[in-house]
Formats: structure tokens, C-alpha cells, sequence
């Protein structure tokens, strides 16, 4: 079941040459099997203008590749919709991630100016968005954007269960 967390508008349709919110998370979740096949944790995310429908960035989850703890999926697909506009303000850009984001990637998207956040799974370990924290409500922050979470929740919670039950079955041989 789908949940805004925002009366805005944003989130009644899908952005032009989208048919449905499911195919913009169908996209990331391609990018957390990809993270998950390079042995990261399998989450992925995607950046799509609000306005026209065009994929600014997509990325998956590199921190142990790149031996970076900053290089999220959200972050890594935040620096190259930054790259794609020439500018760091991403105010008519919706973010999409399979898992939802924790505290950093909550401070990047403020920072961005993200203009609204689609998330699949709840992360009960480390979300900052609505599990532990109402991220986007905090009183002091500048910035706050609309939030849709559980667009395909079962899929992208699925494929973390899967690679880290594999994990722990590796562990034990």
C-alpha cells in the first residue's frame, strides 16, 4: 500500500513518460540488484525531472567498492542529477529509492532541494524519514518536500532479505 506523507500534488501521476509510479521503482530496483551483484548492500535509486519525465540520474548502492561511506545509492544518484542540470538545486526533481533513506542521504536531499522523495521498503534499522524519525518535518530544517512511500515495498524489501539471508548462509560455511 502506498502512503503519501504530503497533500502535494506531486505524487497524483506519475512524471510525463512514466505510466505508473511502479515502472520509476521497477528502474531502481535494476539498480539494487546491480549493487547486490557487486556484493553491496542492494539498493538503488533514481532521479527523474518532475516536469518532463527525463531520467536524470540513476545509481546503486557503492560504499565498499569505492571505500566511501558516503556513496549511498541516494548520494551517488543526487551528485549526478547535480551533473545533469549544472547545478546542485534539484527543486523539480523527484528521488526514488528502494529503501528509505537514512540520515545522510535525509541532510543531501535537504540540501538538494529535492522536490519529493518515493521510497519502496521502511528501513526499521535506520530510516530517517517516517520509521525513526520525521526527517522532512523537522521545525529547523529549510527545506521540506513531499514523501510517497511503499511503491513496490514487498519487492524491494524482498531483495534485501534475500541478499543478506545469503550473506549469513556464506558466513556459515
Amino acid at each position: 500500500m502506498n502512503t503519501f506523507h504530503s497533500s502535494a500534488a506531486i505524487f497524483t501521476t506519475p512524471p510525463p513518460g512514466w505510466k505508473s509510479w511502479r515502472l520509476v521503482m521497477t528502474r531502481a530496483l535494476r539498480q539494487a540488484w546491480l549493487a547486490g551483484r557487486r556484493g553491496e548492500a542492494p539498493i538503488g535509486a533514481v532521479v527523474i525531472e518532475a516536469a518532463t519525465g527525463r531520467l536524470l540520474a540513476e545509481a546503486c548502492n557503492g560504499p565498499i567498492g569505492a571505500s566511501d561511506p558516503t556513496a549511498h545509492a541516494e548520494i551517488l544518484a543526487l551528485r549526478q542529477a547535480g551533473t545533469a542540470l549544472g547545478n546542485y538545486r534539484l527543486n523539480g526533481a523527484i528521488l526514488a529509492v528502494t529503501l528509505e533513506p537514512c540520515l545522510m542521504c535525509l541532510g543531501a536531499m535537504v540540501h538538494a532541494r529535492i522536490g519529493g522523495l518515493v521510497f519502496g521498503a521502511r528501513d526499521a534499522k535506520a530510516g530517517a524519514v517516517v520509521s525513526n524519525l520525521d526527517g522532512p518535518g523537522l521545525a529547523f530544517l529549510n527545506h521540506r518536500f513531499p514523501v510517497l512511500e511503499g511503491v513496490l515495498a514487498e519487492e524491494c524489501g524482498a531483495t534485501l532479505t534475500r541478499f543478506f539471508a545469503g550473506r549469513r548462509k556464506e558466513k556459515l560455511k
